[in-house]
């Protein structure tokens, strides 16, 4: 498979599963370096397993696929953590370790993507934190900090390797209106200054405000509005 000079995910022909059900069959599509793309879907169409599939957690069985330089098809087990520093991937349930510090979370990060240098590792963290608003907020536990703080947290450990593209799955799936707008408009930040968004979301709001790409799973298949015409409803 040729990979697009310009494209972070080329996917050709694939089928996604999960566990021994094809959730998704004949999955074309690929996003280009600076784009915004959303991913939507009634709960069970296959959002999830596509995403994992991307950042090698199920394994890419049948068809092609590369992300950031990596085939997915031949991906070793002991080439994944290489793949995840060349992404940023954020959880809707956060899976920050509450018994650690904010910046001892993110430090924990580091040390599993191959940073060694404590000065850099401190810089970098700093950096973060204060690219997502909470500067303040490295000594402070999780449970000290809000859902949308929790969450800004996410983003930040997200971009600690600089990634070409960021993996979100229902970001500001359990977060009030207001405080979900302020995550999509960090995003939106993150996405002008260069790196690509793959976002999957039930927010139907987000979709008619803004006029992003949309791919759609829909009874085992994934629509593109680049060649469909898909229509947005409020009932997933």
């Amino acid at each position: 498979m040729e990979f697009g000079k310009d494209a972070v995910i080329e996917v050709k022909d694939a089928c996604i599963f999960q566990g021994l059900d094809a959730v998704l069959q004949n999955v074309n599509f690929s996003i280009e370096k600076d784009e915004f793309v959303f991913l939507i879907g009634r709960t069970g169409s296959g959002k999830s397993s596509l995403l994992k599939t991307l950042y090698a957690d199920l394994s890419l069985k049948m068809g092609q696929a590369e992300i950031v330089g990596f085939q997915l098809s031949k991906i070793k087990k002991s080439e994944v953590p290489y793949l995840r520093r060349k992404l940023g991937i954020v959880f809707q349930d956060f899976q920050l370790f509450p018994d650690r510090s904010i910046a001892e979370n993110l430090f924990f990060v580091m040390k599993a993507t191959g940073w060694k240098d404590k000065e850099k590792m401190k810089n970098r963290m700093i950096e973060v934190l204060l690219k997502v608003g909470l500067a303040d907020a490295a000594t402070k536990m999780p449970h000290q900090l809000s859902g949308g703080e929790q969450q800004r947290v996410v983003i930040a450990r997200a971009l600690i390797n600089q990634p070409s593209i960021v993996l979100a799955d229902e970001p500001t799936g359990n977060l009030d209106p207001d405080v979900a707008d302020g995550i999509f408009k960090l995003f939106q930040e993150i996405n002008n200054e260069g790196t690509a968004i793959l976002m999957a979301t039930h927010n139907h709001d987000l979709l008619r405000k803004y006029p992003y790409r949309v791919l759609k799973c829909e009874k085992g298949k994934l629509l593109d509005s680049k060649t469909s015409d898909i229509t947005i409803n409020t009932s997933y």
